[in-house]
């Protein structure tokens, strides 16, 4: 039975994992910290009963994944699905929300509802061939061509200044301008339209769920699917240099499947100087700044639809939301800067003891900023829910400087593999039809400095597998995988 040896067990290196455990390799995941999970960890901390995800909170692209629908995640984990996908706060009590209905969605926002159902519906409407075309590497012809012309005719236009003339109201404009923002990039700019889009289309079409628990539950639950077909996973393994792992024969079917930094394939004694250029020329971009709170009560929002959105953007109008952006871009942090803000809580009683509640929030920041950004995310809260301050039982900060600690993938702080730009969306991390082979035999790239990027899809693990068991000459789909 051949062998592959898979680095880091993130959401994308255990669906690696998973397919090639069931196409029938002996699989055996390493990863460095002490728990399994990547960016989808969730522990206890702060306060006894206070349970927080490490990483990734809310998961927009998970339940459109092609990957893990095959896999049945929905069917294996208790997922909530919110009413209100997002929210986003305004001054003077008021809110923009955006509902899981797109048509509710556009009947609030008045004269702007009519823009906003020509913006996203027809992405809804096609959001199979929108996640094909947004799922895989860019060079190559995609299944559904319409909506590929058509969703990068979108991204030209919210990602110039010509945005300002299709969302007019302050509501409509802050509602947009806070889910580009989720791409920590210059606004406006291609790549915060284009991530922003597919994450507006995903909350109007399967939502942006999250499991009942927290995120620990879908690496728990590959790890199970791996550990029934003969895999397992060790923790504690820290792999630093790949001249130190005995990782197999190549040239009797072993493979190693990198689902980290790619910075980690440089130390391979076997790669050419080409490919190790152009790994190095790989860019990490802005990073970010965590806080979690424990509160003694749910958030005491200035508007009430705001306390039942899980996720929340804490940003202001557009041009704060612009303004908080650029800041980053240029080297610098906002005064009122954009918060992400997740409380899970209000949906999953599971989070915190009975009646509390808790608060998972970060910043952007410049790369390798030691800032802690307690003080900045409590003020920005408090203009829109007064009294937030007197909630907080305990907090703990991450700064950006930390978080490699907490997931060596996140160089510098990035928690997205990667500078997110046009350029590297098509150079990630080399330009190539399949990105995620290496010239380096039996080695293969499986993390979200791949395509499709950042996530909790597990698809660039997939797209990993798929490659590797091409090059075996034992293709495999996901139907033929979980059959």
């Amino acid at each position: 039975m051949a062998r592959a040896t898979v680095i880091g067990s993130g959401p994308n290196g255990l669906a690696a994992a998973v397919a090639l455990a069931r196409a029938g390799y002996a699989v055996e995941v390493l990863e460095s910290a002490e728990s399994v999970g990547g960016g989808v960890r969730t522990e206890q901390a702060t306060l006894p009963g206070f349970v927080w995800d490490v990483c990734s909170a809310v998961h927009p692209a998970a339940l459109a994944s092609p990957f893990l629908r095959a896999f049945g995640i929905r069917d294996r984990i208790d997922w909530i699905v919110p009413e209100i996908s997002y929210a986003h706060p305004l001054y003077d009590g008021r809110a923009a929300v955006a509902w899981h209905d797109i048509e509710r969605t556009a009947d609030a926002l008045g004269a702007d509802g009519r823009a906003w159902r020509a913006l996203l519906r027809p992405l809804v409407r096609r959001i199979d061939g929108l996640v094909d075309f947004t799922g895989d590497a860019l060079l190559r012809v995609p299944s559904d061509p319409v909506t590929a012309v058509r969703f990068g005719l979108r991204m030209l236009e919210q990602g110039t200044p010509l945005a300002r003339s299709v969302l007019r109201t302050e509501a409509g404009a802050a509602l947009l301008s806070g889910v580009l923002a989720h791409a920590n990039a210059p606004l406006p700019s291609l790549s915060g339209a284009a991530a922003g889009l597919l994450l507006a289309a995903h909350g109007h079409a399967a939502g942006w769920g999250y499991p009942r628990g927290g995120a620990q539950r879908i690496a728990d639950t590959l790890v199970a699917d791996l550990e029934a077909h003969g895999g397992g996973v060790r923790t504690g393994e820290h792999v630093r240099d790949l001249a130190t792992l005995d990782w197999g024969d190549p040239t009797q079917g072993d493979l190693l499947m990198l689902a980290g930094s790619p910075r980690l394939a440089l130390t391979h004694p076997g790669i050419p100087s080409r490919y190790s250029r152009a790994l190095r020329a790989y860019r990490y971009g802005p990073a970010a700044a965590k806080v979690d709170f424990a509160l003694d009560g749910p958030v005491p929002w200035a508007n009430e639809l705001v306390g039942r959105a899980p996720t929340v953007h804490v940003a202001g109008t557009r041009a704060e939301v612009l303004e908080s952006e650029n800041a980053v871009a240029r080297g610098t942090v906002s005064d009122r800067p954009y918060v992400l803000a997740v409380q899970p809580s209000v949906l999953d009683d599971t989070r915190a003891p009975a009646g509390q509640a808790v608060l998972w929030s970060y910043i952007h920041v410049p790369a390798g900023s030691q800032l802690d950004a307690t003080e900045l995310v409590t003020r920005q809260i408090e203009r829109y829910a007064p009294g937030f301050r007197d909630r907080v039982l305990a907090s703990r900060a991450v700064p950006a400087s930390a978080r490699e600690m907490l997931n060596p993938s996140e160089i510098g702080g990035d928690v997205f593999g990667g500078a997110f730009t046009i350029r590297q969306a098509f150079r990630r991390p080399v330009l190539s039809p399949t990105p995620w082979r290496t010239p380096m035999p039996g080695v293969y790239l499986a993390s979200a400095s791949t395509p499709p990027g950042p996530g909790v899809s597990g698809m660039a693990g997939w797209h990993a597998a798929r490659t590797a068991l091409h090059d075996a000459d034992a293709p495999a789909s996901l139907e033929e995988l979980f059959a």
